[in-house]
């Protein structure tokens, strides 16, 4: 089967047109060439667009007559040579700068000729020995930013100094006696750099997912700690309430059983004294009639001795002493059992201080042992500051009690 790409111009990408052959044997569409050569009409240098090679003078163009009839048998099998549409390039691609018509999308960018090339329009790189030492790099659109404004040359340089491109004349002129080398080493030296930066964000990286599970862990922790800390106080506080429950019960229990036990014996002497009511009044109506009665026994009243009217206020009072002393107990106990809970902290690394007020949260007031200071040296009252002298001091007190006097 046949290439189509051996029967279309590499310029216009499309099946030659009135075929024509230049010297070194490549084909094009007349008019291609003939628009490609016209471009170069200036310097009077015409080339191949394929391999470069420099023809002058200009070629006499002649329609290659056997090409242009293969081509137009060809065209009746049905070959077609127009690329697929994903092979054009679109506004946002970078387009091949020798494509003519319809562009297609570019697949390298030389640095040295500063422009962009298709696949095809790239083999003569690959091809002709002085291309091939070209610097070939992925396509790009900013290829006049590599260039020098001033000087109209390729920025092959850069300058440290000014921390900029810059092209060869610019080193010598107004860089000259800076810090400058070629843009490969820049290239290298950055590209080393960020290698390191690289290696140095991946283990800070490693560094975070590690206390990010640590933190993960501490959290968990935390959980169950306080999970278990109410389980515990609830069942400790249900404890409490219950012991509560049965105290209560049992007070109630005591104070009812004994209320039984007085009201009984309280009503056992009514009973006497009621009886002895009934007895005295039968004798009173009998002592109208002596004859009928004796003299009887009579209950002595002054075996009743009635308390004052306190009864179980006293139980009152000793329930309340418990709850005064229980609530001293809890209101005690509370700002320890508060101040555990708040004490719960995750230990974070703190950042190091960087600016004067940071610092100061580490700042402490500095006193000088004049027992132990250089004979040398003078310190001030207070004994925060020192200076030195030019001769022996007198040692300890005598010594600072005159270096006082003289500051």
């Amino acid at each position: 089967m046949l290439d189509r790409e051996i029967f279309s111009c590499s310029i216009c990408l499309d099946l030659l047109k009135d075929p024509v052959t230049v010297p070194c044997g490549h084909s094009y569409c007349m008019n291609c060439i003939k628009s490609h050569w016209d471009k170069e009409e200036e310097k009077k240098i015409y080339s191949c667009p394929q391999c470069r090679q420099t023809l002058t003078p200009r070629p006499v163009l002649m329609k290659n007559t056997m090409l242009a009839v293969l081509v137009e048998e060809l065209k009746k099998t049905g070959l077609q040579a127009a690329p697929a549409d994903h092979c054009y390039a679109g506004p946002e691609d970078v387009a091949c700068d020798v494509c003519t018509g319809r562009r297609l999308k570019a697949q390298k960018s030389c640095l040295v000729c500063l422009a962009s090339y298709c696949e095809k329009h790239l083999q003569p790189h690959f091809e002709a020995a002085p291309l091939r030492k070209h610097k070939l790099v992925e396509p790009s659109k900013k290829l006049q930013e590599k260039v020098c404004s001033r000087h109209d040359e390729v920025m092959k340089m850069f300058c440290r100094t000014d921390q900029q491109s810059i092209c060869y004349l610019c080193s010598v002129d107004e860089h000259k006696g800076h810090d400058t080398v070629s843009a490969a080493v820049e290239r290298t030296e950055k590209q080393r750099e960020l290698e390191v930066s690289g290696q140095n964000i991946q283990q800070r990286i490693q560094d975070r997912e590690k206390d990010v599970k640590l933190l993960q862990q501490e959290s968990e922790a935390i959980n169950g700690s306080a999970d278990k800390a109410v389980e515990d106080s609830e069942e400790i506080f249900t404890e409490l309430i219950g012991l509560m429950e049965k105290r209560r019960s049992d007070v109630k229990q005591q104070v009812r059983s004994q209320q039984q036990t007085e009201v009984s014996r309280v009503r056992e002497l009514q009973e006497k004294l009621e009886q002895e009511i009934t007895e005295l009044k039968r004798r009173d109506f009998l002592h109208n009639y002596p004859s009928l009665s004796g003299p009887g026994e009579s209950t002595d009243a002054s075996r009743i001795n009635i308390r004052p009217l306190r009864y179980f206020e006293d139980v009152t009072a000793a329930v309340s002493e418990v709850r005064d002393k229980l609530q001293d107990v809890l209101r005690e106990n509370w700002t320890n059992i508060s101040q555990r809970v708040t004490e719960v902290d995750v230990l974070l690394p703190q950042p190091e201080p960087k600016t004067r007020a940071e610092f100061l949260h580490y700042s402490c007031d500095i006193t000088l042992d004049p027992n132990t200071a250089n004979a040398h040296m003078f310190l001030s009252k207070g004994n925060r500051k020192v200076r030195e002298i030019g001769q022996d001091q007198p040692l300890a007190e005598e010594r600072f009690r005159k270096q006082f006097i003289q500051i």
